[in-house]
């Protein structure tokens, strides 16, 4: 349940764009949203979300990265937030979905389970996502696509209480904005 959450609300940052629904908005909403997090993580009101084998805030930083991608690029660069949030909601969330589904290598890192499996997929999504987002802007293919969903993918191996929902978006929006939009 908590994955599809998590996947599940990727898509209403290019429909609120779409409804041209203004920044300050946008920013109250997910503020608003970030509080909710906060106080259900202190009292479990709703334990399903937080369900997760280990302590983390991925929950929080997931809320508070959308705010954070908002404040940069509602206006200035809508590709990059789109670009930092997707990579965020579908290649970490289907990594996690695909990695306990299907068998394959796997290590540790942190104390942090990861598999081949959900590894590669988190790379595939974030490298569709990456080109998807340049050929949205006519962009040539860049080199730059594999560079930043290989960072993505390297950043989500340090998952520890949950701060890869925190540094993956918004590094790889970053990127994005720097590296193929400018």
């Amino acid at each position: 349940m908590r994955k599809i959450i998590h996947i599940g609300i990727g898509p209403l940052i290019p429909i609120a764009q779409f409804l041209k629904i203004d920044q300050n908005s946008a920013l109250i909403f997910t503020g608003i949203v970030s509080l909710m997090v906060l106080i259900n993580y202190t009292f479990r009101l709703f334990p399903t979300i937080e369900d997760v084998d280990r302590k983390s805030y991925g929950t929080l930083f997931y809320c508070l990265s959308l705010f954070i991608l908002i404040w940069l690029f509602w206006d200035k660069n809508p590709y990059a937030l789109i670009t930092g949030f997707f990579i965020m909601t579908f290649g970490d969330g289907l990594a996690g979905l695909i990695g306990k589904s299907l068998k394959s290598k796997n290590w540790i890192i942190f104390k942090q389970k990861k598999s081949l499996f959900g590894t590669l997929t988190m790379f595939l999504a974030s490298f569709i996502v990456i080109c998807s987002m340049g050929y949205a802007q006519q962009n040539s293919f860049y080199l730059n696509y594999f560079a930043i969903a290989f960072l993505a993918t390297f950043l989500e191996q340090f998952s520890v209480l949950g701060i890869d929902n925190f540094i993956v978006p918004i590094l790889s929006a970053l990127c994005f904005n720097f590296f193929i939009s400018n």
